[in-house]
């Protein structure tokens, strides 16, 4: 448990009630009043009940499909379902599982910054906590504004309730967010510090989310000086990694070693944990994903136990059948199966991208060099229970009797490539698995994610994460600057930057030096080659599947073409609306007082 889960969340209790869930709701569910931020305690506990609620949010159900479903990279899963996926009846009903909960702390931030300016501490003690406060308001409102566009912008502590409420234009909440995190930059510290520690929010992370504010008003405006500032951001977070404890681990698949979660690659994280006296879930309990729960290494996951019995077969309609004893049973180690999200593997017939998926022609299309595809996703599954199959069983094509050995043989091999048959052996032992190559990929049957998995829940594998959900990495940094210097007009810029990422992406510690560095110089680019899609194809290949892409797409305004060209599903349904979200119909519905609240164009 790290200290900032020790402190904030004990303080947390004193925020975490229903308390200002709505400032349109009848009757005030808060006990806050303003006197409770008039001291050290108080200021503490509004900022942990802030922090704990993102943990709400970031690693649940719902909230990770609003940011990752519907997009180029992901189709739905076999157990997924919903507008979110393909935009067909998205409304005001079904969609917005952050909207209550942003303005909730948003109003909590409000009344830290209001009354805690004299709080009985240090005033380097006080600044630290006020530049929390305001780095937590400009996170909420960066959010709202790229989600929502326009949306109330509200900067003091309200304690009375209202059925009025009205949106303001973007660009006075761009305005707020800036000064707030630009004086959160200020004052925040360089490295996590006490009562702070863990990966909370410090200089360099205020500066990331600052550099990220300008390039998307920048994208929206087309704002040269915007796009200038983001990137001189990015380049002075660069210039201090050492100061600031933050640097790239040589070789991708290290940062996502759970040891490593808090490691110097991460930058901004959100906690999470079993221990039951918090309320979220109980172990052991295998809880089904409410409150604040990481379920995140199931999303992504297919149902391997079900569908990877050792005599399935190919049926006359080109579908593999299970028709066997399954060579697999449910572990930790390859985690519980959701399948919410499978990766975008749909191949098309006819068009611009005709052969093409996007997921292996495109994002991961550079595997024999680029090492992120295989630190990514499993692509194979060691047998973890024992079976034993006769020569004659039905269906065993190969003609011999084996036993599975645990730990040993291979369950399941989803190559990236197509084969005829399966391996007679691997070294000198038989092959006694099943091969799934990506002709029969389908909703039930992919590549899972494997870097945010959670081996250590042992027997209660069932269970939630308690992996941390890792908001920013110190390699967003580089291609949040890269993005902006192409912006700017210095695409040579931006391709030393993109450089530095696929230079360690080539790394493996299976090479030997000499093949490390042909690699390396077979992944370097040139200015030529950065364009908005290449930066989104490397952006695929570095943060595939942690909560960026739904973002990506709308800043570079880019979501329905890229859509459009790669998502069967989503693709017929998109329109131009679809770069905001529907407000949530229940906030409608409370502004019975004054001018209606507005929903968005086309919802």
């Amino acid at each position: 448990m790290k200290p900032i889960k020790a402190l904030l969340i004990l303080t947390a209790a004193l925020v975490f009630s229903p308390g200002c869930e709505s400032i349109l709701d009848e009757k005030p569910q808060s006990q806050i009043v303003p006197s409770f931020f008039n001291s050290p305690a108080g200021v503490l506990g509004g900022i942990a009940g802030v922090y704990n609620d993102i943990r709400s949010q970031w690693g649940t159900e719902g909230f990770t499909m609003e940011m990752q479903a519907g997009t180029d990279e992901f189709l739905t899963g076999a157990s997924g379902s919903g507008p979110v996926f393909n935009y067909n009846g998205l409304n005001g009903s079904n969609f917005g599982s952050a909207w209550g909960i942003a303005f909730q702390d948003i109003n909590t931030i409000n009344g830290v910054l209001q009354y805690g300016q004299s709080i009985d501490v240090p005033e380097a003690t006080r600044k630290q906590y006020l530049a929390q406060a305001k780095f937590l308001r400009g996170f909420w409102y960066f959010y709202l504004v790229q989600t929502f566009g326009d949306v109330p912008l509200h900067t003091e502590f309200i304690t009375a309730p209202s059925q009025a409420a009205s949106r303001q234009p973007v660009a006075e909440v761009y305005e707020l967010i800036i000064k707030d995190l630009t004086e959160a930059a200020a004052d925040l510290p360089d490295k996590p510090t006490t009562p702070f520690l863990g990966k909370a929010a410090t200089k360099p992370v205020a500066q990331l989310l600052l550099a990220k504010a300008y390039l998307t008003r920048g994208w929206l405006n087309n704002t040269q000086s915007d796009f200038e500032q983001a990137a001189t951001l990015c380049d002075g977070i660069i210039a201090n990694k050492s100061n600031y404890d933050l640097d790239l681990w040589q070789d991708y698949g290290d940062a996502f070693v759970p040891a490593n979660d808090y490691g110097k690659e991460t930058m901004f994280v959100s906690d999470h944990m079993l221990d039951p006296k918090y309320g979220y879930y109980t172990v052991g309990g295998a809880a089904g994903g409410g409150a604040a729960q990481n379920l995140t290494p199931w999303f992504t996951n297919w149902n391997y136990p079900n569908n990877s019995g050792v005599n399935s077969y190919k049926n006359a309609s080109g579908n593999l059948v299970n028709n066997g004893t399954s060579g697999m049973i449910r572990d930790s180690y390859y985690g519980r199966p959701y399948q919410r999200l499978r990766p975008n593997s749909y191949k098309w017939p006819s068009g611009d991208n005709a052969g093409k998926n996007y997921f292996l022609d495109q994002a991961f299309a550079n595997r024999d060099i680029d090492s992120r595809y295989a630190k990514t996703f499993y692509d194979v599954y060691i047998s973890n229970t024992s079976i034993t199959v006769s020569a004659t069983a039905d269906h065993n094509e190969r003609g011999i009797g084996f036993t599975t050995k645990v730990g040993v043989d291979t369950a399941v091999w989803l190559p990236d490539y197509e084969v005829v048959g399966a391996p007679q052996f691997v070294g000198t032992r038989p092959f006694k698995g099943i091969v799934v190559p990506p002709s029969l990929w389908k909703s039930d049957i992919f590549p899972a994610v494997k870097k945010h998995m959670d081996p250590s829940r042992g027997a209660n594998f069932n269970d939630p994460s308690t992996r941390p959900c890792v908001l920013y990495r110190f390699a967003d940094v580089y291609l949040t600057g890269a993005e902006a210097y192409l912006k700017a007009g210095n695409a040579g810029k931006a391709a030393d930057l993109i450089n530095v990422i696929r230079k360690r992406a080539a790394f493996r510690k299976t090479n030997t030096t000499a093949q490390n560095e042909a690699a390396a110089e077979a992944m370097t680019i040139t200015a030529a080659d950065v364009t908005v899609d290449f930066i989104l194809d490397e952006r695929s290949r570095e943060f595939f599947g942690e909560w960026q892409r739904w973002l990506d797409l709308v800043r570079t305004r880019s979501l329905v073409r890229r859509v459009k060209a790669w998502n069967p599903e989503a693709g017929q349904y998109i329109q131009d609306f679809h770069m905001l979200r529907p407000i949530p119909q229940s906030q409608i519905d409370r502004v019975v007082e004054g001018p209606a609240f507005t929903q968005n164009t086309g919802y």
